[in-house]
């Protein structure tokens, strides 16, 4: 069974280095490279036995060893025991299907496209990049050759980090036989993906089964298999002890990736690390570092979702570490390693389930983003759930524009309405004009979708969204409410379509001023039904009546969160609830877009007397702002505590402390 200890803050140490790198390791320093961590409050340390040029860092007797490491130099055994030595943990990577080494000796185990080229990360053949192996091809045995050395000499392991592990797609010689043998069909891109994952779990379950008898017994975490989608982490938990998650914000993911995959990841109920990358951009740039308002940002979010924080580097081919770049680090996780005490044994508290769809993976489009955004913005606590996960135990479950609905998830949620649920159906675009057989309760009419590209929004009571009629800027449905249903935004449409021959203006026809028989969102007990695509449209445009009316529909639908603060967009919060206290995570930095692909975080923004309310059912002895320290005073009203704190540094852990289990009289 495994054991007890998980890394809280870890180092992913890459070291990709070329074969034409001379010296390799010719400046490590055992000691210095061991109290280098240590004095960064690292606890773990993900080193290299094979990187993605194929090479090995070990003393082997096998010709992939690095031609540059000289035959005196066993760099991952020296890693490993320096390391051991201060009390850090030493998980070890290898490169599943990037290996340049075993692609130039044998391009026949390369994966093909189905024009029979080879697939390479990076484009053409004169372009450089990474060529991808095959797992059809006798490349997989190559592999586990490797591995098993690995396991074998460096047993008892820490964990071990198999990278680069997605479905890939192949029209090899190897990959078609094998699809033919099976009866499936080489020639349909449907059959080649649902293959690729055969091929995927196949050898998943294989490198498991070869691992985890040279695990040691204290370690809770194991393998883990890099690069798969968060989404199917369910059917996937047979392969892992636990969860990471790669997300570096500057390096092609954004701010936005994170909050939406962990909320994926926190409902497996497996121990998290999720990795950010000291690098200014992404894997790779050694030459740039972060600021520390982002370094910051990125781990104290981490924390926030319940999870344990990695932090990627990249050492040098000389062996030596960067001093600055450990500075940068040790500085953030000092503060990380201050609040973990707060933080045990406390779960994340989320009162939403947003339910996506599964077969978009980790790719949210516009929809899941603007969800993302908006709930965040809105201080709401959610979790995202895949189709056809269990949603019953929360208290509101949103459907994005983008979520099949189809007649067994309609059952479900019929039932849940029934049993006290409330649901938020956002335009309902994979139902159609299907919409009123399969979701009756709405209580609307369906007609299908708008004939105009953009409609105008209007709030009955306040006329327009905020006393403005603010334009969709993407094609609704039209509905019409039900006796009984009430109207919260109706529609105003435009003069007439435009056209090439028929058009007013630069970019849309203006709105007629009158309210149609349609309906832009309704309510009909527990439910909420938005007929225009606001989660999209947020995700895409950012326009903040579309956030004003997600608002709305959820205040109808919950109007007694559990935690409200009233204060600046920027500020995040997160809840927990632990066996001896309440505590509210307030993040507030504000990342900006620094170059045409690329968001930063450089300053936090302070926030002064900032309110928060935290429902409760209980008077707490104290609350304090954290890991200041600092005792703050409070009040009880209607259920809520109130209490205002200021935040000037970005990142504090309001604390709620139960009276039932305060000890701070013993102290």
């Amino acid at each position: 069974m495994p054991g007890s200890f998980f890394p809280k803050r870890t180092v992913h140490l890459d070291f990709h280095t070329g074969p034409d790198i001379p010296d390799v390791g010719s400046a490590f320093d055992p000691e210095a490279f061991a109290q280098t961590f240590v004095d960064a409050h690292v606890d773990s340390v993900t080193l290299f036995a094979k990187c993605h040029h194929g090479l090995l860092y070990f003393d082997t007797e096998r010709p992939e060893r690095h031609p540059g490491l000289p035959r005196d130099r066993h760099l991952l055994e020296d890693q490993v025991q320096a390391l051991h030595a201060v009390g850090i943990r030493t998980p070890i990577y290898l490169s599943v299907q990037c290996d340049e080494y075993a692609a130039n000796a044998h391009p026949e185990w390369v994966a093909l496209d189905e024009d029979l080229r080879q697939v390479k990360w990076g484009g053409s053949a004169y372009r450089a990049g990474w060529q991808i192996l095959d797992m059809s091809s006798p490349y997989q045995d190559y592999l586990a050759d490797q591995i098993q050395e690995v396991v074998e000499r460096f047993a008892p392991l820490d964990g071990v980090f198999l990278d680069m592990c997605w479905d890939q797609p192949s029209s090899s010689v190897w990959a078609r036989r094998a699809m033919q043998e099976r009866g499936v069909d080489p020639a349909d891109p449907l059959e080649r993906d649902r293959y690729a994952r055969e091929v995927a779990h196949a050898y998943m379950g294989r490198y498991r089964d070869l691992i985890e008898p040279h695990l040691a017994a204290d370690v809770a975490s194991g393998v883990w298999f890099n690069s798969r989608p968060k989404t199917a982490l369910a059917e996937e938990s047979q392969f892992s002890r636990h969860v990471e998650i790669e997300s570096l914000p500057s390096g092609g993911w954004g701010y936005a990736n994170f909050p939406y995959v962990s909320r994926f990841a926190r409902t497996v109920g497996r121990s998290t690390l999720s990795h950010t990358g000291r690098f200014y951009k992404g894997w790779g740039d050694n030459g740039g570092l972060k600021p520390h308002a982002a370094l910051t940002y990125e781990c104290t979010r981490i924390l926030a979702q319940g999870m344990t924080a990695g932090v990627g580097d990249l050492l040098a081919p000389s062996g030596a570490l960067d001093p600055s770049t450990y500075e940068l680090i040790g500085s953030v996780y000092g503060r990380i390693e201050r609040c973990e005490p707060l933080v045990e044994d406390a779960h994340v508290v989320s009162e939403i389930a947003v339910l996506v769809d599964a077969d978009l993976g980790d790719n949210p489009g516009a929809a899941g983003i603007g969800a993302v955004r908006a709930l965040q913005q809105l201080r709401q606590q959610f979790d995202i759930l895949a189709y056809p996960a269990d949603f019953a135990e929360y208290g509101l479950v949103i459907l994005l524009e983008t979520t099949p609905i189809d007649s067994e998830l309609a059952r479900r949620l019929a039932e849940y309405v029934d049993t006290g649920g409330r649901v938020l159906v956002v335009r309902g675009a994979s139902q159609g004009s299907n919409g009123a057989e399969l979701l009756p309760f709405l209580g609307v009419e369906w007609t299908g979708d708008s004939p105009y590209p953009e409609v105008f929004l209007r709030r009955p009571e306040v006329g327009g969204v905020n006393g403005f009629d603010h334009v969709m800027y993407e094609r609704s449905l039209r509905i019409r409410a039900d006796d009984g249903t009430v109207v919260l935004t109706g529609v105003v449409e435009p003069y007439f379509a435009r056209s090439w021959d028929r058009f007013s203006g630069h970019e849309y026809t203006p709105n007629s001023g009158r309210l149609s028989p349609w309906a832009a969102m309704t309510r009909r007990g527990p439910a909420v039904l938005a007929a225009v695509p606001l989660f999209e449209a947020f995700g895409e445009h950012g326009a903040p009546a579309y956030r004003d009316l997600i608002a709305t529909a959820i205040g109808e639908l919950l109007p007694r969160p559990a935690v409200r603060v009233d204060g600046p967009t920027p500020v995040e919060a997160t809840l927990m609830r632990s066996p001896h206290s309440t505590i509210v995570h307030l993040l507030s930095f504000l990342p900006t877009r620094v170059g045409e692909q690329l968001d930063l975080v450089e300053d936090p923004f302070p926030v002064v007397d900032l309110p928060v309310a935290v429902r409760s059912d209980s008077v707490p002895s104290r609350v304090t702002l954290e890991p200041a320290g600092e005792e703050l005073p409070f009040t009880v009203e209607d259920g809520y505590v109130q209490v205002r704190c200021t935040i000037l540094d970005g990142h504090a852990l309001l604390v709620l402390h139960d009276p039932e289990t305060d000890e701070s009289e013993d102290r």
